[in-house]
């Protein structure tokens, strides 16, 4: 999950849990402000009638009664004024239940005692409850809607400032990345921010890539210059060699010990070029650029290995379901992947086996190319290793320099093609390539030409276990 939508949800998730808190404690709040402002108008209403009393004597509520009580029409409000016990009560407000005209009502009641003339009295000034809490409801509405139109501004203000604020670390990402391609030779322009930890991050990435091309710059003269210091002597051993053997008196058994280091001369030749061509592949030092028919290729193939096919009495077939045409590639290149693939599975398979190529063309899925041999299979354990350096068939140890597969792999991943591997000890092995999507592409001009004979299905049957 990217880090803008882990900020998004966490923003709103919290804001949400504050709306719902707030929810859950607005009545309680709500009613809370609703009582002390009640308490706070009974004060003041208190205030009021101790002022007229100051002003204009007591006599001015009590005009010669012994206590004095109003109320309002509906009895929401009421004031009383009488003489107080001896019990001192203090000031206090409270709910308390009183009778008005034969009605019992609750009321918020303030009660004071005071003295005027060496005379206590004690006043009280009353409100009912349910007056208290007749604007709750509107109260708490309006506050949920102020509260949600808060909310919404926020989350909306912190979307735009973590979208600008995270913006700098999508460019790093894009470009420094996902858009560079090794070795990294384009001129890494630094990103504008004002962040410093996104500024120190974009300097560290910019001279960690620097880093990473003046090693493969290294690299890539190491094997110029390996491939120059090395080749050479070689070939001066093989010309030497190839004079001796010239030589009239050299005695027979000296013959065969040149002859036998003149192939391991070979060998080491061989394994050289693979070396430096896995080498020349990994540091991109091949265009991709060609197009050409699948088809085509695999006639050359075919024909450069027909001589072998010939001596192990293999039967090949052919099918293709169109004439397709491979764009973006280096055509050597698949040449020696398809050679290499064709050639093990010459090399390890049955007298008067079979090798079946064919493809598969699904619309709306990639292009595969399918490869398959009745050989001695490979073991279901060693399957991932195969493609390793030096790795070789167990049964076949001494044929070859374990580096085919090896450059096959190289080469697809140059390529960006996907290989599939299944094979069954006895029974043969399949190779998939998976092209990328519009890599490979049907020609209109053309129809395709499938092999003739039932000779083909049958060759198919024996690969049913993978």
């Amino acid at each position: 999950m990217k880090l803008f939508t882990k900020l998004t949800l966490f923003i709103t998730l919290s804001k949400l849990a504050i709306v719902i808190l707030f929810v859950w404690l607005l009545p309680f709040l709500v009613n809370r402000v609703a009582y002390q402002y009640n308490d706070y108008y009974l004060n003041e209403q208190k205030k009021k009638a101790m002022d007229v009393i100051r002003q204009n004597g007591i006599e001015a509520y009590l005009q010669g009664e012994p206590s004095y009580g109003s109320y309002t029409m509906l009895k929401e409000e009421y004031i009383s004024l009488e003489p107080a016990g001896r019990v001192v009560v203090p000031d206090t407000i409270a709910t308390l239940r009183r009778v008005v005209e034969a009605d019992t009502l609750t009321y918020r009641v303030l009660s004071h005692t005071f003295y005027y003339n060496n005379n206590r009295y004690i006043l009280e000034v009353g409100k009912t409850t349910a007056t208290i809490g007749q604007y709750n409801q509107p109260l708490q509405r309006v506050a949920l809607y102020v509260l949600i139109g808060l909310i919404v501004s926020t989350i909306v203000i912190d979307l735009i400032f973590t979208r600008l604020l995270l913006r700098p670390l999508g460019v790093i990402i894009r470009n420094r990345l996902l858009n560079t391609r090794f070795p990294f030779r384009e001129t890494m322009r630094p990103v504008q921010t004002s962040t410093t930890d996104f500024r120190y991050l974009d300097d560290s990435l910019t001279e960690l890539m620097g880093k990473v091309r003046e090693a493969f710059e290294k690299e890539r003269e190491f094997t110029s210059n390996a491939s120059h210091e090395l080749m050479t002597p070689i070939s001066i051993l093989q010309s030497k060699m190839e004079n001796l053997m010239m030589e009239e008196t050299l005695p027979e058994v000296l013959q065969k010990r040149v002859m036998d280091m003149m192939k391991t001369l070979n060998r080491l030749k061989k394994i050289i070029h693979s070396l430096l061509l896995i080498s020349r592949i990994e540091n991109d030092q091949f265009p991709k650029a060609d197009s050409f028919p699948l088809r085509s290729l695999l006639q050359e193939v075919v024909d450069e290995l027909g001589h072998r096919l010939q001596e192990q009495r293999l039967h090949f077939d052919l099918r293709l379901s169109g004439n397709m045409v491979l764009h973006g590639l280096n055509h050597d290149l698949i040449f020696q992947l398809i050679y290499n693939l064709l050639n093990n599975a010459i090399r390890y398979n049955k007298p008067a086996g079979s090798i079946i190529v064919h493809d598969q063309l699904i619309p709306g899925k990639p292009y595969r190319l399918l490869i398959k041999d009745t050989g001695i299979g490979i073991p279901e354990n060693e399957i991932d290793s195969i493609f390793n350096r030096f790795k070789k068939v167990e049964k076949k140890e001494n044929d070859g320099y374990g580096l085919g597969l090896c450059i096959v792999r190289t080469i697809a991943q140059y390529h960006g093609i996907k290989i599939e591997v299944a094979s069954s000890v006895g029974v043969g092995t399949l190779f998939t390539l998976i092209f990328p999507e519009g890599m490979a592409a049907a020609s209109p001009d053309e129809e395709a030409s499938l092999p003739e004979g039932d000779h083909i299905l049958d060759a198919y049957n024996g690969f049913s276990k993978f």
